[in-house]
C-alpha cells in the first residue's frame, strides 16, 4: 500500500472521530463532579487526542488502540472524570479484532481490559463491577471485530468470484466467437467446395477441348456458369442465415420458438438435384429415399444435405470414381444417410480420415448428437455414413 493512501481515512472514520471528540468535549464540559479534577485545556486537548484518532483506525489499528488506551489511561491518571472517552479504546479495539493477527489480537484484549479496569477504579465503582467491565467490554467489542472480519472475508470472497465470473464470460465469449467462426468456415467449404470443384473440371475441359470441340467446350462452360450461380445462390442463403439465424438452437430475431424459414436452408430433398450437377462433373449417383419420409428439423436437414455434398465433393476431388451411391434412410428414431464409391485410381487419397472436409462432417453430425464414420469399403471403395437421433424434428423438438 502506497504511503499516501496508508494514512488517508475514510470519510465515515472521520465523522465517527470528530462524533465522540465533540461528544467527549461536551460531556466534560457540562457535567464535572467536585470531586475530580475540573475539565480545563489540557482535559479538552487529551480527549479530542484520543477521539480524532480513531480516524486511522482501519489504516493502523493497533497502533489507533496503544494511543487511544495511553491517552485514556493519562486522562484517568491526571484526575479527570470518566467520559465517552471511555468508549473510543473499545472502538479502536473492533478495528485491531477486524483486521490483525491473532497476538495483536490477544495484546490488544488485554491492554483494553486494563485500562477499562483502572477507568472503574478511578470510577470508584465497587471490584466486581470494575471485574465485570473489565471482561464484558473486551468480549463484545471482540465478538463484533469478529463478525466484521467474517463479513469482510466474504465480501473479498465475493469479489474473487465475481472476478472469476467474469474471467470466465470473457472466455466463453471468445470460445463463442471461435466456435461462430468455425460454423461460418465450415459453411462457406460446405457451400462453394463442390461448386467450384465443377465450375474448375468444366473450365479445364473447355479449355482442353475449345478448338477441337467446340460444342463440347461450350456446353462445359454452361455448366460452370450454372454451378457459379448455384454457389452465388448458396452464399446468399448463407449469408441470411448467418445474419439472422442460429443454426444450433434454431431461433430467430423476434421468438426464439420460431423455426428457420425452410427456403433459406438446403434440406435432403435437394439431394437429387445435387446429384444432378455432379453428373456434369463425370460422377453418376443413384439417390435412394427409404423408410416413412417426413419433415425433419430444419438443422437436421441441413447436416444431411452438407454430408451428403461434402461426401461426393470428396469422391469427384479424390477418388476418381465414376459412380456413386447415396441412400437416405428413415427409421423410427434415426436418420441414416450413406454415401458410398466403387472406388478408382485415386481412392486411397480419400481414406484417411484426415483434411478440413472430414472434419467438418464430424463436427455437424456431433452438433445434432449424431455420429459420422468414414473409410475404406471391403471390397474396394470408400464409405461415409452418417447417423443423426430424430428427436429434434419440427413436431417432436
Amino acid at each position: 500500500m502506497p504511503a499516501t493512501e496508508a494514512f488517508r481515512p475514510r470519510p465515515a472514520n472521520v465523522a465517527l472521530a470528530f462524533g465522540f471528540a465533540l461528544a467527549g468535549c461536551l460531556a466534560g464540559a457540562f457535567y464535572h463532579p467536585a470531586s475530580w479534577r475540573p475539565f480545563d485545556l489540557w482535559a479538552y486537548l487529551l480527549t479530542s487526542l484520543i477521539a480524532l484518532s480513531l480516524a486511522l483506525r482501519e489504516n493502523r489499528p493497533f497502533g489507533v488502540l496503544v494511543i487511544t488506551a495511553a491517552g485514556f489511561a493519562g486522562y484517568l491518571l491526571l484526575g479527570y472524570q470518566p467520559s465517552l472517552n471511555f468508549w473510543v479504546p473499545a472502538v479502536a479495539f473492533i478495528s485491531v479484532t477486524a483486521r490483525e493477527g491473532r497476538v495483536r489480537t490477544v495484546c490488544g484484549t488485554a491492554l483494553l481490559a486494563a485500562v477499562v479496569a483502572l477507568s472503574g477504579v478511578y470510577g470508584r465503582l465497587p471490584w466486581p463491577v470494575v471485574a465485570v467491565q473489565a471482561l464484558i467490554v473486551p468480549a463484545v467489542a471482540c465478538t463484533v471485530g469478529l463478525t466484521q472480519r467474517r463479513l469482510a472475508g466474504r465480501n473479498a470472497e465475493l469479489r474473487r468470484l465475481t472476478a472469476l465470473l467474469d474471467q470466465q464470460q470473457r472466455q466463453e465469449a471468445r470460445r463463442a466467437v471461435l466456435d461462430e467462426r468455425f460454423r461460418i468456415a465450415r459453411e462457406l467449404h460446405d457451400t462453394i467446395s463442390q461448386h467450384m470443384t465443377i465450375v474448375t473440371l468444366q473450365a479445364g475441359l473447355a479449355e482442353y477441348v475449345f478448338f477441337t470441340d467446340p460444342p463440347a467446350a461450350r456446353k462445359a462452360l454452361g455448366t460452370a456458369a450454372a454451378a457459379g450461380r448455384e454457389s452465388l445462390e448458396e452464399l446468399r442463403r448463407l449469408l441470411v442465415v448467418l445474419r439472422t439465424y442460429d443454426l444450433g438452437g434454431v431461433s430467430g430475431p423476434e421468438d426464439p420458438a420460431d423455426p428457420v424459414p425452410a427456403d433459406l436452408l438446403a434440406d435432403v430433398d435437394r439431394i437429387p438435384a445435387l446429384a444432378e450437377r455432379l453428373e456434369a462433373a463425370g460422377l453418376r449417383v443413384e439417390v435412394r429415399f427409404e423408410g416413412a419420409r417426413r419433415p425433419l428439423h430444419p438443422g437436421v436437414e441441413l447436416c444431411a444435405y452438407r454430408v451428403v455434398q461434402e461426401a461426393l465433393t470428396n469422391v469427384v476431388k479424390h477418388s476418381g470414381s465414376a459412380a456413386a451411391e447415396v441412400t437416405v434412410r428413415y427409421l423410427d428414431d434415426e436418420l441414416r444417410v450413406t454415401v458410398l464409391d466403387e472406388g478408382g485410381p485415386l481412392s486411397a487419397t480419400s481414406t484417411d480420415g484426415s483434411g478440413h472436409g472430414l472434419i467438418g462432417m464430424r463436427e455437424r453430425a456431433k452438433i445434432w448428437h449424431g455420429s459420422l464414420t468414414a473409410g475404406a469399403r471391403p471390397g474396394g471403395g470408400f464409405q461415409v455414413r452418417l447417423s443423426l437421433p430424430l428427436g429434434q424434428d419440427r413436431n417432436g423438438g
